[in-house]
């Protein structure tokens, strides 16, 4: 029996070596490969606009076809991103924010928004922003922006993209 107890011993250890490996660092692989996916189809800090769901195109894993999305993939590594949205007249929208290790780092929708356009800066610790904004420090410099707009109707795409499409996701200062 005493012959066991130190294989099980390091059987145990290394067992719960792997776990914790796999849960401290998957989130980080899989949030950088969707990062970089995103960055592949919209290019870095510019929203990406997806048509309404369709069997067809499926960015998002089991999206909901009552919803609009649109995305942004984030890189501070140049300076800090603005992040401006409208809120679109009788339909729950919001923003939200998901830094690399898939933790929510900011949300508004919007009822938050009362009706008045959204700015936020994203930005690493020690980068400058402007005095007054709202501001979130990011612990990492990629992250995912995230717009959803909920739609009673599918039809009402259309209508709705022209001001959805007035969402902003750009370095500071670039204008646009």
């Amino acid at each position: 029996m005493k012959r066991w107890l130190f294989p099980l011993a390091i059987f145990i250890l290394a067992a719960a070596a792997g776990h914790y490996a796999v849960m401290h660092w998957s989130a980080d692989f899989i949030m950088s490969r969707a990062i970089s996916k995103m960055a592949t189809r919209g290019g870095w800090n510019a929203f990406l606009h997806a048509p309404p769901t369709r069997a067809e195109y499926q960015p998002v894993v089991r999206p909901s076809p009552d919803l609009l999305y649109s995305s942004c993939a984030v890189d501070l590594t140049g300076g800090p991103v603005e992040v401006t949205a409208v809120p679109i007249p009788g339909h729950y929208s919001s923003i939200s924010v998901f830094d690399a290790h898939t933790d929510v780092a900011f949300v508004r929708n919007d009822e938050q928004m009362a009706g008045q356009r959204m700015r936020v800066i994203l930005a690493l610790a020690g980068q400058n922003v402007p005095a007054g904004a709202d501001v979130v420090r990011l612990p990492s410099a990629r992250a995912i922006v995230l717009q959803r707009v909920l739609l009673a109707d599918p039809a009402e795409a259309p209508a709705i993209d022209s001001i959805r499409k007035q969402a902003r996701c750009q370095r500071l200062g670039a204008g646009g």
